[in-house]
């Protein structure tokens, strides 16, 4: 095996410079590293050096002072006869390069020792293989420093062989003086002191290659992979492209089938609320013959609407007038009948004999006379006298025909009062279609693109409210649209915007089953705005009232308890909230008859008890005093002072006892016939000290004290909401326990009085067969 001969700076220094070579020296280089190797400790075979006119001898690239390194880092091409004989007897002119023959290694001129030094600086620090250099002086040639020194290489030629350890000298070079060069066993010395730094170069460079070639084939690999991976990555990628086009497509489909169901269900709600509407203006158009309607009369130099009844109420008047006068006539002929009622009356069995022949004959009194025989005025006969069996028939016809006429009138008065109650809602319903034909969305518009307006369900002050339909949800909704002047004042608009969305801020974040559902609010344009609500079908308790006066107690007491457990949510929560405007006509009926579920809405004045405002000993200010319906507020919200009055979550329950009481007797406890200004006017709240219950209709002794309980006038002593719902009168009954000594006498089936009678029926048949 041969081994690289490298000096250690040129070896370092050629990588550095190598790229700034031509190409032709770069190949030269490349052979030099990369050609075959010299065994360790061989000498170099030199091949015949040819001498210029001058005698300066030149140097062969390939010979130790070659350019680049102080010894030969290339192993020397084998010299054949043709080619050394070429080489001896080749000349070139002074100050010429020589020019190698086809086939030979080229050199170049070796310097002398000063510049040889300076030389190997160059080389090594990047000037190495830098083409050709200039003639020496020296004329010795570079063969002769081998001439004391064995030779270890082979002779691999039969006309070049190696120099002989003896010093052989060749007369074809002349000598040149020792002192420009080392002689050849300094150099050999030199050499074999580098040897072991060339072969641990030697070692780092095979290393080195063999980690190249591993990088090389670990970044192909690697490259490979990627590459794999790329393309793995690109067919899924286009996969997934086509996967969504594919899902796009049928999204695309499918918004396409819903939208076209979307205008599906808008024509058809568009076709039955149209519908809907021709047959509520035909009805209206009906009952305004038969329960009424509005006239405008002239009044002066006005005209106002009065109101005229129709024919239904014109017949029922009609026949409770002949009622009456048959209830009169009926009077009058009693009272001639009681006139023929005899006056002697048999009893027994004679009772409907004449009396005149069984009676016996009295002397009659002589008749008196104003001093004449013959009296001017006579008495008038005597009516035909009656027995009594015929005057207790007639009278017995007479009671029939009353009675029979106060069943009718009683029935008329029924009908009367039904009369009213479709009245009432026809009435309604007037108002209603008039405010939905003077509405500018009375044209089914789609707001916000998703809610379609159907009908008008009724109109406040400020604000409309339709029945709508949640396109997107597919859901019916009730949507209040709040209408701002146009002539308001920046200011006032503001603050009635700040309200509303402080209502809805307020609204929004209630989750309950017994309170309305706010869902959405909305922008209409610049005086206009929209809170989306929970539609619920049916009407509120006040108009229920208004048609029915009264509820019964039981159902009265069901729509207590919901309302109470809304209250319970809105104190659980945080921060709690009071209602502040709890009345019937707060309180929604969701079938439309108390036997269902209620829902609570409107919390437009309510106040939050948060921890800045809300003091739990004494409540907290009530900014908006004059504010809500004063029959449902409590006394403490009328009194009058410098600093506001105290509130707190009992203003709601004092609305509660209102309307517990409302419900059962018909009118309110307080105020009832009164206006809000004459309860201000004579402090009808502030004197409401006690609560008074009429006699009919009957109500048990709970109902009135869970009333009283609602209505304490001092806040200090009247109940909380959590009070309230543990109030044993809103509690589920009980079973009540078996008896110690008898065999279920109180069974857990009676509630009530009935229960407690048979429960105590039991016990005393079960007491007295122990006792016998």
């Amino acid at each position: 095996m041969t081994e690289k001969v490298l000096h250690p700076s040129a070896g370092v220094k050629m990588e550095h410079f190598q790229a700034a070579l031509d190409p032709r020296k770069q190949e030269l280089l490349e052979a030099r590293f990369l050609g075959a190797k010299m065994s360790a400790g061989s000498q170099i075979q030199m091949a015949p050096q040819t001498t210029v006119n001058t005698g300066q001898p030149l140097h062969n690239q390939d010979s130790n002072m070659s350019t680049g390194s102080s010894h030969s880092d290339k192993e020397v091409d084998a010299l054949t006869p043709e080619k050394s004989a070429a080489m001896r007897g080749s000349t070139v002119a002074p100050g010429t390069a020589l020019v190698p023959p086809s086939g030979a290694t080229p050199t170049i001129a070796m310097p002398e020792r000063k510049r040889k030094r300076k030389g190997e600086e160059g080389v090594g620090g990047g000037g190495g293989g830098g083409g050709k250099q200039r003639h020496n002086s020296s004329d010795k040639n570079i063969r002769e420093y081998f001439s004391k020194h064995p030779s270890s290489s082979p002779v691999r030629h039969a006309g070049a062989k190696s120099p002989s350890p003896q010093g052989a000298n060749y007369p074809m070079y002349p000598p040149s003086p020792s002192s420009l060069l080392p002689s050849g066993a300094d150099f050999l010395r030199s050499a074999s002191q580098q040897r072991p730094h060339t072969t641990v170069k030697q070692v780092q460079t095979e290393l080195t290659c063999q980690r190249i070639q591993e990088l090389e084939t670990q970044a192909s690999s690697d490259l490979e992979l990627r590459n794999n991976k790329i393309e793995e990555l690109t067919r899924t990628n286009e996969e997934l492209k086509h996967q969504v086009q594919a899902q796009s497509k049928v999204i695309e489909q499918h918004k396409s089938h819903i939208n076209k169901c979307i205008d599906v269900v808008k024509k058809l709600l568009n076709e039955k609320s149209t519908i809907e509407k021709k047959e509520a203006r035909q009805r209206c158009m009906q009952n305004r013959l038969r329960l009424g309607q509005f006239v405008t009369q002239r009044v002066g130099a006005t005209f106002q609407e009065n109101w005229t009844d129709g024919y239904a109420f014109q017949e029922l008047t009609r026949r409770q007038e002949e009622i009456t006068a048959e209830k009169e006539e009926i009077d009058r002929q009693k009272k001639l009948l009681f006139k023929k009622r005899p006056v002697n009356n048999e009893g027994g069995g004679g009772r409907g004999k004449r009396s005149s022949s069984a009676a016996p004959s009295t002397p009659q009194p002589s008749p008196l006379h104003n001093g004449t025989d013959a009296p001017t005025f006579l008495k008038p006969d005597p009516l035909p006298s009656m027995t009594y069996q015929e005057y207790y028939e007639a009278d017995e016809i007479l009671k029939l025909r009353q009675s029979a006429l106060k069943k009718e009138d009683a029935d008329l008065q029924l009908e009367m009062e039904k009369l009213e109650r479709e009245r009432n809602l026809h009435i309604r319903e007037l108002k209603r279609i008039h405010n939905e034909d003077q509405s500018r969305f009375s044209q089914h518009p789609v707001l916000s693109e998703r809610y379609l307006l159907l009908m008008l369900l009724g109109k406040g002050g400020f604000s409309e409210v339709h029945k709508a339909f949640d396109l997107r949800e597919q859901r019916y909704t009730a949507c209040k649209v709040h209408q701002l002047n146009k002539d308001w004042k920046e200011d006032k608009k503001a603050n009635y915007i700040k309200h509303a969305l402080r209502e809805y801020n307020i609204h929004k974040a209630l989750d309950h089953p017994r309170i309305v559902k706010l869902y959405d609010v909305f922008e209409i344009d610049g005086n206009s705005f929209c809170t989306v609500l929970e539609y619920c079908n049916g009407h509120d308790l006040d108009f229920y009232l208004k048609q029915h006066k009264t509820i019964p107690e039981r159902e009265a007491r069901s729509i207590v308890m919901q309302v109470v457990s809304a209250l319970k949510y809105l104190n659980e929560i945080k921060p709690p909230v009071i209602h502040y405007d709890l009345k019937p006509g707060n309180i929604l009926l969701t079938e439309g008859n108390v036997c269902g579920e209620i829902k609570i809405t409107d919390f437009g004045l309510s106040k939050v008890m948060d921890e800045e405002n809300y003091n739990p000993d004494h409540g907290m200010d009530l900014t908006s005093q004059g504010a809500g319906t004063y029959w449902y507020l409590p006394p403490e919200c009328f009194v009058v002072g410098k600093n506001p009055p105290k509130i707190s979550s009992k203003v709601d329950v004092w609305s509660v006892g209102v309307i517990f009481y409302q419900c059962l007797y018909g009118k309110k406890p307080f105020g009832h016939n009164q206006s809000q200004a004459t309860i201000l006017e004579e402090n009808t709240i502030l004197k409401a000290t006690e609560v008074q219950f009429a006699n009919k209709p009957t109500v048990s002794n709970e109902a009135k004290s869970f009333i009283r309980a609602c209505l304490a006038y001092r806040k200090e002593e009247r109940i909380d909401v959590f009070g309230l719902a543990r109030h044993e009168y809103l509690q589920p009954p009980m079973p009540k326990s078996r008896g110690a000594g008898g065999g279920g006498g109180a069974g857990a089936g009676g509630s009530g009085g009935g229960g407690a009678a048979a429960g105590a029926f039991s016990s005393n048949m079960f007491g007295a067969g122990s006792s016998s």
